[in-house]
């Protein structure tokens, strides 16, 4: 086990680097670069915002710190540098610029095959010639190991992989099915006893059944072994689930760190608000501030007395609120205090186990999601007025940083 730190790491890809297909080895981290990541430089080289150098960054300038014993869950959209980042930590792309520390200890220096670090791949990267048990003992052939360490190792690993895993041993990779590959990857990674668990995407080849039973599975032994571990994904439900922690990347950066609990509470920005969530939060963007009150096309608020010393006038601000926090009135009804939306019902999806509906308004140019309960009378044309109380409300300025003190709903 280990604390891994990142400190003011960078990466830098120029436009040429991207010009060549990346080479990916079935089920490996791509040696270059990621397709999400170049189609990512390729956009904003189109739209002139790389850097002063003509260089784009994967990575720019990232302090982050997973704890002993903790799991860090990465989200955020393709080409944000998940990838890249988990390369970094594993050793695998040397061309950065800061430090990688396990425990204090600067890596630069480290390969990756004395990092000892447990891999687990979207893909399974698992050797297609080698039955499981030859995937298994690869680690200690390559370290040169005693046969005797070997056998034992492989022995306890099965065992703590559960009912079914030995006759797995027994087979070549292109014999098992996806979940079973990836039950084989999982063992690979512990037998080899790492500091480190790093999962790249692990479930998303799995059916949605699969994805469930070997994301408890993976919860199982990272609970067992608390083991340090960067789990990458773009599953909300695997990051809340696996995470102690979960990290919001963005072009590069870390957004925001925290529990997801603390990240749906306090978002930092308007991008971390509007990505978390499920739905997420609704964002009304190009508000103006007029005389106390916070002005758009076709509504208007008027500002809590906890932000009128805050803003000034004329000043650019989006206003947030959660689905979830929203009272759906009838178009003749009374709207109490706080931002009132009226429009058009555009959607309706229910959710006959919760006995709740997620209600899509159109009002004006704006899309809004409403959650409300189960109502079978409401069809997809009425008229309604969509509530969001006062202490609901959360303010980004107009670069997206949230400011002034959120009242938290209770």
């Amino acid at each position: 086990m280990a604390t891994i730190q990142l400190v003011d790491v960078s990466r830098a890809y120029a436009g040429r680097q991207l010009l060549a297909p990346a080479v990916r080895a079935q089920g490996m981290i791509d040696s270059k670069v990621d397709r999400a990541y170049s189609e990512r430089v390729r956009a904003q080289q189109r739209l002139g915002v790389a850097g002063s150098d003509g260089k784009v960054r994967a990575l720019d300038h990232v302090d982050l710190t997973v704890p002993d014993g903790k799991t860090l869950s990465i989200v955020g959209p393709s080409g944000c540098g998940k990838s890249t980042l988990l390369r970094i930590v594993a050793g695998l792309d040397p061309e950065f610029t800061g430090r990688v520390l396990y425990d204090g200890q600067d890596m630069r220096d480290v390969p990756p095959r004395d990092r000892y670090i447990g891999m687990v791949f979207q893909n399974y990267a698992l050797y297609p010639h080698f039955q499981g048990h030859g995937n298994l003992s690869f680690f200690f052939r390559l370290h040169k190991r005693t046969d005797e360490e070997t056998e034992e190792r492989i022995r306890a690993t099965s065992e703590i992989m559960g009912i079914g895993f030995d006759e797995l041993l027994k087979r070549k990779p292109g014999t098992l099915s996806g979940g079973q590959q990836q039950r084989v990857a999982i063992g690979r990674a512990i037998v080899r006893n790492p500091v480190l668990f790093l999962f790249d995407e692990p479930l998303s080849n799995l059916d949605a059944k699969l994805r469930v039973q070997t994301r408890i599975e993976i919860k199982r032994l990272l609970r067992r072994f608390q083991i340090t571990a960067i789990y990458v994904t773009h599953d909300q439900v695997e990051a809340i689930t696996l995470g102690d922690q979960i990290a919001v990347m963005r072009e590069g950066q870390v957004e925001q760190v925290g529990t997801y609990q603390e990240l749906m509470d306090r978002p930092a920005t308007a991008f971390v608000a509007g990505f978390l969530g499920q739905p997420p939060m609704n964002l009304f963007a190009g508000g103006t501030v007029r005389k106390g009150r916070v002005c758009w096309e076709n509504a208007e608020l008027a500002l809590p007395a906890r932000m009128r010393a805050l803003v000034r006038e004329g000043q650019s601000l989006t206003v947030g609120a959660r689905p979830e926090r929203a009272e759906i009135l009838g178009i003749s009804e009374s709207p109490h205090e706080g931002l009132v939306l009226g429009g058009n019902v555009a959607t309706i999806e229910p959710d006959f186990g919760r006995d709740t509906q997620l209600v899509y308004v159109q009002s004006g140019p704006v899309l809004c999601a409403a959650k409300g309960v189960l109502d079978s009378s409401m069809e997809i044309g009425d008229e309604i007025r969509v509530v969001f109380p006062e202490d609901a409300l959360y303010f980004f300025d107009g670069t997206g940083s949230q400011f002034g003190e959120q009242r938290l709903p209770e």
